[in-house]
């Protein structure tokens, strides 16, 4: 473990999808010319649905006016956020061993399990499959993006997550995937706010961070604009 690795995490609350996408843009931009560390974004969104670079947009078998739908740079296929979904974005770079996709998507699984697991939920990978599982319900998904080996997009773990949502979507692509969260599984006492702070201390020791540094949003826009990075997200 490298004694100087110093992961920021920033609670963001709620934050609309485009925003949160320029927040992501201009920090990777940041980070590609080491103008910032390694930083873990965590928030939720308004409803909205996704999809990923090569998704089929017939997988939203019901459109819905009133959420919008954006297709981004990311892997995967289609999936939802909203309210009570704990969403994380990891602008971090990936060096040496690290340099792996899969290798990548595997430790962000981890995280999430173990994640779960201090929560007392049992939750596991599925093979040949991204995400998590919990039994044959899926409770995580997991798109990603990488631009010069830095990071961006990420995982959403259904916390307390309206699952009435999902069903007009085919999630992931997976005919027949039943969401859960981890309400349904037995801890409707947990809130958004506790999954991530456990979701934060499970990803630092994964991906071997020495510490963790909290950041406020207002500090992040404040490093952000002293990198020379400035984001209409803010306004």
């Amino acid at each position: 473990m490298d004694p100087a690795r110093i992961l920021r995490v920033a609670w963001m609350g709620v934050v609309d999808y485009a925003a949160a996408l320029e927040l992501q843009n201009a920090l990777v931009a940041a980070r590609t010319r080491d103008a910032v560390g390694d930083i873990l974004l965590l928030l939720e969104h308004p409803h909205v649905y996704t999809l990923g670079r090569g998704a089929d947009e017939r997988f939203i078998t019901r459109p819905t006016p009133e959420i919008p739908i954006h297709r981004v740079s990311r892997g995967g296929q289609v999936t939802y956020h909203g309210p009570g979904q704990l969403v994380g974005y990891p602008i971090i770079r990936l060096e040496g061993v690290e340099r792996d996709v899969l290798r990548y998507l595997r430790k962000l699984e981890a995280a999430i399990i173990a994640s779960l697991g201090r929560l007392g939920i049992e939750a596991a990978r599925r093979a040949g499959m991204t995400g998590v599982w919990v039994g044959p319900r899926k409770i995580a998904s997991i798109g990603v993006g990488i631009r010069r080996w830095t990071t961006l997009h990420g995982f959403a773990l259904n916390v307390a997550t309206d699952l009435a949502y999902f069903d007009a979507i085919v999630p992931c692509g997976i005919a027949g995937c039943q969401m859960t969260s981890i309400a349904r599984e037995g801890r409707p006492d947990a809130t958004v706010i506790d999954v991530a702070k456990l979701a934060a201390g499970a990803f630092a020791e994964e991906f071997g961070y020495s510490a963790t540094e909290i950041v406020a949003a207002d500090r992040l826009w404040s490093l952000l604009e002293s990198a020379g990075g400035g984001c209409e997200a803010r306004k």
